[in-house]
């Protein structure tokens, strides 16, 4: 398989989307009701069966029914079969995907989650709309954290640790330079903002791996990953947020490998005005670069809009692959929308793609892809190839069900709630409140001979070896009721536990990984 059947244009040529082609993005354009999602659909579980993975956002909950085959029952499977056989489609038949839901909320598949610490204080800064000023300030309590081995894990860590940043900013000033109480306070507020809107929700650990996103089953179909996010949607900072960190993820941890024969996953974007309403400039720039350069990652972007205009122009500027469906010229802002549509297109003597585009059925598009050379073909006007899955969302059972055969089955579903710099610095606080308390009420000598308040750093390895030992422990008597095998080791989790807890005290989370892994590979 080297190409996505598109559909079949008026003239009767086969429209169809090279594989090879794919990481060179596309849009998916057009009003509400005109069938943009279907094609998405249909495009998706194409790209499935040629071995590519995919990343779809299922923002209005019908998406998901791509993991369920399509039936005759179906309300609309008379026309899904018709339009089959207008465009000679002699093998059509129903099928199902394989798949793995996602929720960011936990409650309609597996949690996706990061850590404050890998998204980075430029990053975040640029989500959160800060200016040079409080960015950098941003960046001196990142630099604190580190150099006072204070995990950046959650919400509470970062506020934490601002505020501790704040308290000492006369005796920092020297060595990281000058922090402003107004500036730490403008970015509390910015997080409050931000954690309003359901952030708390994807900061934490366990952090997500990108790279179980890209899997293909044991037949070589590749894995479509469904992203429930109608509760998301609601969320638009935190949908932006998850977006970018996303494709910033996928940038860091691929290599380059060029134009390859297909790509190695393919991302549909649905809703993505939303990547771009009310966002600072510093954010586009940052969209835009890692579009532009994730293509030699292989990977291909897929942005789904209900207006072109939608995305910026220096992003539109990269989307090779167009699917057009029907505009309304309501208002000047559609009618300015559709000659910017179809000044896209490359011209095609044959059709006025500015009237067409206004009297496009349902089902039907105006489609450009790019050739083996990576030339834009000239736009025709094209009936799309329906789906073999199902139109629609599916059942609580039928997800219940999909979920307990996913591979990540425990692996993300349940958080982790480890020290880190919010509990470290409630300590210190605590024990040098009780540390004054007793040099006023029985002086200086008497506080030096009692003991460490705080658990020393071998204390705490041996606790966290313990916790994790028999957490492992548990699961695998729980995998073992079940039927199911388990790579887990008490012995394996508790050393790991124990040099994670070591690494982090004697020099933050970067050692923490090293010493996790060190140890990690010795019990191999």
């Amino acid at each position: 398989m080297t190409d996505i059947y598109l559909g079949l244009a008026a003239n009767g040529e086969r429209q169809h989307l090279l594989l090879s082609r794919a990481n060179r993005h596309g849009l998916i354009a057009g009003a509400t009701g005109t069938g943009k999602t279907v094609t998405l659909q249909g495009i998706a579980e194409q790209f499935s069966a040629a071995g590519v993975p995919v990343f779809l956002a299922d923002v209005k909950g019908d998406l998901a029914g791509i993991t369920m085959a399509g039936s005759k029952d179906f309300k609309h499977a008379d026309k899904l079969e018709s339009r089959a056989a207008e465009l000679g489609i002699t093998d059509y038949a129903y099928r199902d995907n394989p798949a793995v839901f996602w929720d960011l909320y936990g409650k309609q598949g597996h949690p996706i989650r990061t850590t404050i610490s890998e998204m980075g204080p430029l990053l975040l800064a640029r989500l959160l709309g800060l200016n040079e000023t409080q960015e950098g300030v941003l960046t001196i309590a990142f630099k604190w954290a580190d150099d006072n081995g204070l995990l950046l894990l959650d919400l509470e860590d970062l506020q934490q640790v601002l505020i501790a940043c704040a308290e000492r900013a006369s005796e920092l000033a020297a060595q990281y330079g000058n922090i402003s109480k107004a500036s730490v306070g403008t970015i509390q507020r910015q997080l409050l903002a931000f954690e309003s809107q359901g952030a708390a929700n994807f900061f934490g650990e366990p952090a997500f791996e990108i790279n179980d996103f890209i899997r293909c089953d044991d037949t070589g179909k590749g894995v479509i990953n469904v992203l429930a996010a109608d509760t998301l949607m609601q969320s638009p900072k935190l949908y932006a947020t998850f977006l970018l960190w996303l494709l910033s993820e996928l940038f860091e941890a691929l290599p380059e490998v060029g134009d390859v024969e297909k790509p190695k996953l393919v991302f549909f974007f649905d809703e993505a005005h939303l990547l771009f309403d009310d966002a600072p400039k510093a954010l586009f720039d940052k969209v835009e670069q890692v579009v532009r350069l994730i293509r030699s990652k292989g990977v291909g972007v897929f942005f789904v809009t209900q207006n072109p205009i939608d995305i910026p122009e220096k992003i539109a500027g990269q989307l090779g692959n167009r699917v057009q469906h029907a505009l309304r010229a309501f208002t000047p802002r559609d009618q300015k929308a559709i000659r910017a549509a179809a000044e896209t297109f490359r011209i095609n003597p044959d059709i006025d793609v500015e009237q067409v585009i206004t009297e496009l059925r349902v089902g039907e598009a105006l489609v450009s892809t790019l050739d083996e050379d990576g030339a834009p073909g000239i736009v025709q006007r094209t009936l799309i190839a329906p789906p073999r899955s199902r139109l629609g969302p599916v059942t609580p059972k039928e997800r219940a069900i999909i979920q307990s055969i996913s591979p990540f089955d425990g692996k993300y579903d349940q958080a982790v709630d480890r020290e880190s710099a919010a509990e470290v610095l409630a300590q210190k606080a605590s024990d040098a409140a009780a540390a004054a308390q007793v040099v006023e009420e029985q002086g200086e000598e008497t506080q030096r001979a009692q003991p460490r308040q705080s658990p020393s750093l071998w204390e705490k390895a041996g606790k966290a070896a313990f916790g994790a030992a028999a957490a492992s422990a548990g699961t695998m008597v729980a995998r073992k009721i079940s039927g199911k095998k388990s790579s887990g080791s008490p012995l394996a989790s508790a050393a790991s536990a124990a040099a994670g807890s070591i690494g982090t005290a004697l020099g933050g989370q970067l050692l923490g990984r090293f010493a996790r892994g060190l140890l990690g590979g010795l019990l191999r």
